[in-house]
């Protein structure tokens, strides 16, 4: 059920934080409120032992703290957004088809890490199962090309960086002012496992693509213009 949460970003930048292995353009069917303006931040390359909350802390200093601003991460980019949020503050944390603390992660992820499971499975299996789940959600023809290109073009120390960055997030700390919103059949971060303020039925972890209009509804009605 939808929380009561109503935030007023007026005039304000957005900066938004894609999916591992996916760039700015997944986020093409949002449509922020007309005051709003977007702001897509770019990869950089992963230190060597570099930790989630490091790695962005460093992607943070792309963003402008002079004005206020807010955050918009989807999946593992929400994560990354979370721990931006616990050190700039900003007005508002929106998460996508992602989580605020790694006790939300699913049992079977925490299990793979502490056995370290992905650090013997090779990147070229990985992409193979991930292009291979993607011709079975319900993205259109176009969508599922676009989202097979990112996935078999992207590096691969990133790729193994991310995953090792994700199996060993520790964070507990759930910022303030956060507009979640997941769909009831997500199959990588399955709902059960998190509290989302706002539910989409039927919907799968990509709603930025598939589901759209309905994300951008609930941002123009949250996201309020005074």
């Amino acid at each position: 059920m939808a929380s009561r949460v109503q935030i007023q970003i007026s005039g304000v930048k957005v900066y938004f934080i894609s999916g591992l292995a996916a760039t700015g353009n997944i986020f093409r069917n949002i449509k922020l409120p007309q005051y709003c303006e977007a702001v897509y931040l770019d990869w950089i390359p992963p230190e060597k032992n570099e930790s989630l909350p490091q790695y962005a802390l460093r992607l943070s200093q792309k963003i402008d703290t002079s004005k206020p601003f807010s955050l918009m991460g989807l999946s593992f980019g929400g994560m990354l957004a979370v721990e931006i949020a616990k050190v700039l503050n900003p007005s508002c944390l929106i998460l996508i088809s992602s989580i605020p603390s790694f006790q939300h992660l699913p049992y079977y992820y925490k299990w793979a890490g502490k056995l370290r499971l992905h650090k013997i499975i090779p990147v070229s299996f990985i992409r193979s199962a991930s292009v291979l789940k993607r011709f079975f959600t319900t993205e259109t023809k176009e969508e599922k090309k676009m989202l097979k290109a990112m996935i078999t073009n992207s590096d691969a120390h990133f790729i193994r960086w991310a995953i090792n960055a994700i199996l060993t997030w520790k964070n507990t700390e759930i910022p303030k002012n956060v507009l979640h919103i997941h769909g009831t059949k997500d199959g990588i971060l399955p709902m059960r496992f998190t509290k989302p303020t706002h539910n989409i039925k039927k919907g799968g972890h990509l709603l930025v693509l598939s589901r759209a209009e309905e994300i951008n509804k609930i941002l123009a009605k949250v996201l309020a213009n005074p």
